[in-house]
């Protein structure tokens, strides 16, 4: 009996370590697959990112590419809390504004990307507009991604440094799309966010990251969330600084006062529309929910233009004004 027991517990331990050694390696694999910067090429020939030959066309070849190209950007650059060289461009409007929209990219993107939405604030709104580069990516330091937590006080930092530049009158938009989307809804419930930031538009947001990535492990790889992906969230607050679970909009968006008009493609299968709904159902400020049938994940400004302008400038000029 005493051998049994002794083999038990050896054979016991030895499970334990082999797990524990498997789980190690497996959060560090998912780690340099989704977090740390650098080419992902597991969304190659994703299915659940494909849009239309249209909307490709209008991201890659559209008028705003080369309006982008044309614009005497100033470039600004700060240091983060953490010691990082972040980067960013601010344009001035044609005549002067107290409105300021700052537009704020995916994940994989940059900030010039986001000239697409930059030309109708510019074009047709007439606002100042300041695009930044999320840490990791473009020209701004960072060997990871934060999927919005660590950006969220990025964020507020850009827009102290833009209201020593600007003036402290100036009204303050955020618009984001997809991981920039829940930038700016995770900044939304911070106490120190500005009071001058009046308006929010999130498009295609998710309500938190370790939502997004149990949803992207059983869709993508087939796996089950627990406990792979709380090891991988264990590697990213060693490496990156935060967990998956804390980087979370919809607590921020619980005790949020800005008002926030949430934007999703019902046909989103990379980000699934129910985390706009959520989102939307669960936030304290006033708020609106803008819905596109057969739009994709980010697809919605192209599939319907003129409905989406109508109703962020109806939006911003209810919250704006």
């Amino acid at each position: 009996m005493k051998w049994i027991k002794r083999n038990w517990k050896k054979t016991a331990l030895a499970a334990a370590g082999v797990f524990v050694v498997v789980q190690l390696l497996g959060g560090i694999f998912f780690y340099e697959l989704a977090i740390k910067r650098g080419p992902k090429e597991f969304l190659q020939n994703n299915a659940d990112l494909e849009v239309s030959d249209e909307t490709m066309d209008l991201y890659v070849h559209g008028d705003w590419t080369e309006w982008v190209s044309e614009q005497p950007f100033e470039q600004l650059t700060m240091t983060s809390r953490d010691g990082l060289q972040l980067n960013g461009y601010y344009l001035s409007a044609e005549k002067p504004t107290d409105k300021l929209v700052i537009l704020t990219h995916g994940y994989l993107g940059n900030a010039k990307q986001m000239g697409l939405f930059g030309i109708f604030y510019y074009q047709e709104l007439g606002y100042d507009i300041f695009l930044p580069d999320a840490r990791g990516h473009g020209k701004s330091g960072g060997t990871y991604y934060g999927f919005g937590w660590p950006d969220r006080l990025d964020l507020i930092d850009w827009t102290t440094l833009l209201l020593d530049k600007l003036g402290s009158e100036t009204k303050i938009a955020y618009h984001g799309l997809s991981m920039g989307a829940a930038t700016v809804l995770m900044a939304s419930g911070e106490e120190e966010l500005p009071d001058q930031v009046n308006a929010i538009i999130a498009d295609s947001p998710y309500g938190s990251v370790y939502q997004l990535f149990a949803y992207q492990m059983k869709r993508m790889f087939h796996l089950p969330a627990f406990p792979l992906l709380d090891s991988t969230s264990i590697i990213t607050r060693l490496r990156a600084g935060y967990f998956f679970r804390e980087a979370n909009s919809l607590k921020e968006v619980e005790h949020t006062d800005v008002p926030i008009l949430y934007i999703h493609g019902k046909a989103d299968t990379f980000v699934p529309v129910k985390n706009a709904i959520e989102l939307y159902e669960n936030t304290s400020s006033s708020t609106e929910l803008l819905l596109f049938a057969g739009a994709n994940h980010g697809e919605s400004y192209a599939k319907e233009p003129d409905v989406y302008k109508a109703k962020v400038k109806q939006f911003l000029e209810n919250t704006m004004d």
